[in-house]
């Protein structure tokens, strides 16, 4: 790792910079649009029931929770979970939000197969996500003690392993952006905001989508990283 400095970090300062422009992005665009309220006054907490029963899901739940833009949706549980500020609030930020939640539901409900595909990938990942930088760093101590074969074989299946988690990153994005289409596409159908309202629901949601890219970035250069690290090895 040529001594204490490892020169590969150089790749990953475009990511990290990518994800600072975008959580910065998403914390303004949510502080604009939580101050603007939608002209129909609904909270996101009605306008997810409305898109949910529309779409023939009336079975599936609405929580309110604590934190944050802390909002999901829980396939297992059949439940969407919307923090205080987007269940109770009017803004355009709070019924964007609720309805891309409900876009999630709306793709479970269709067997939207993206959705299906990460949500299977979901528990084996979050192993071997764990799993992958032990394996690596135990890998090169290894082969910096001379044994070789047994450090590469570790090496090699920290790789995999953190493929499996750009794979999980790659396979995120578009379900976010399916979602985020769904909800604007369903908010402006069913006249839950207004056509002026429409670019402020889009540019609320595109704000968040810029975070899973910039989570597929960061992941892809890292494993570009790996594999140059990968390279010096014996």
């Amino acid at each position: 790792m040529y001594g204490f400095y490892d020169p590969t970090y150089i790749i990953l300062i475009p990511a990290i910079l990518f994800t600072m422009w975008a959580q910065a992005k998403l914390k303004t665009a949510y502080a604009k649009y939580r101050q603007l309220p939608n002209q129909r006054r609904i909270t996101g907490a009605e306008a997810a029931r409305y898109l949910l029963d529309r779409n023939g899901l009336s079975n599936i739940r609405i929580e309110r929770v604590q934190g944050t833009l802390s909002d999901h949706f829980d396939p297992r549980n059949q439940v969407i979970r919307l923090s205080a500020d987007i269940h109770d609030g009017t803004s355009m930020a709070a019924v964007s939000v609720a309805a891309h939640e409900t876009g999630h539901a709306m793709q479970y409900g269709t067997g939207y197969a993206p959705l299906k595909f990460r949500n299977a990938l979901a528990r084996p990942v979050s192993v071997v996500s764990m799993a992958s930088w032990p394996l690596l760093l135990v890998g090169i101590m290894l082969i910096a003690m001379g044994s070789y074969d047994s450090g590469n074989l570790l090496f090699n299946i920290g790789v995999i392993a953190f493929a499996a988690v750009v794979l999980f990153h790659g396979v995120t994005l578009p379900v976010e952006l399916d979602a985020s289409r769904r909800a604007v596409k369903e908010l402006e159908a069913t006249g839950l905001i207004y056509e002026e309202e429409v670019p402020a629901a889009r540019k609320m949601l595109t704000a968040a989508a810029m975070t899973y890219v910039a989570a597929l970035a960061t992941a892809l250069l890292q494993l570009v990283r790996i594999l140059l690290i990968r390279g010096d090895r014996r």
